[in-house]
């Protein structure tokens, strides 16, 4: 398993502010596959992403839907931040700011397949199965300690405390656990029809419910 040094290496690099360009309905199934990196004094901690959803400005199950909001307000900032929330007074949920500035839309990030810092994540969330280290965007968070203590964060910079490292093995890891299907979204009550969701298929890590 690689140590935190490896991450530093020219071979695993950022996704650059231009990945997150476009409408998060186009960002979310692209991210698919990549590294969610999260890194602490302890070492690095995070795996490939398995399961996203789009939330688009005019929607109504956007938290941007609305307008800018304390609690928001990183969603209308440059793409490639993070946007965190806290929710049921109880969990955190992370997302990827998409979209150019002002625009007010992000991916969430739903699970992760884990794959470094298995230790380190199991002291956060200790479980008896792997796959239920990351299997949900709670339980991620979780995990990989994610908390609003990360909103607004940089995710196009190795040096930030979280990143989305390109995959550079991203086609045989697609081929290994897609194809990408795309589903309804699930945990949410408006426009919970709205085909959003982004899965790899045949992937153990993805959370429970509608394929």
């Amino acid at each position: 398993m690689p140590d935190a040094s490896s991450f530093r290496s020219p071979h695993l690099l950022p996704l650059g502010p231009e990945f997150y360009l476009p409408s998060a309905r186009v960002v979310a199934p692209r991210l698919l596959g990549h590294f969610l990196l999260r890194v602490t004094h302890e070492g690095v901690m995070g795996g490939v992403i398995v399961e996203t959803e789009a939330y688009l400005h005019n929607d109504p199950a956007c938290h941007a839907f609305s307008g800018p909001t304390a609690r928001n307000r990183s969603m209308f900032g440059a793409p490639g931040r993070a946007y965190v929330y806290f929710i049921y007074g109880m969990h955190q949920c992370f997302n990827a700011v998409c979209g150019p500035e002002g625009h007010g839309e992000a991916v969430l990030i739903r699970a992760l397949e884990a794959t470094h810092g298995f230790e380190l994540m199991q002291r956060r969330r200790p479980t008896r199965r792997a796959i239920n280290l990351t299997r949900g965007p709670a339980k991620l968070c979780q995990a990989l300690g994610i908390d609003r203590s990360l909103d607004g964060v940089d995710l196009c910079s190795a040096q930030s405390p979280i990143w989305i490292a390109e995959n550079p093995a991203r086609r045989s890891l697609l081929r290994r656990s897609g194809p990408i299907q795309r589903t309804p979204r699930i945990g949410i009550t408006r426009a919970a029809d709205l085909p959003l969701r982004f899965l790899l298929s045949r992937s153990e890590w993805v959370s429970r419910g509608r394929r």
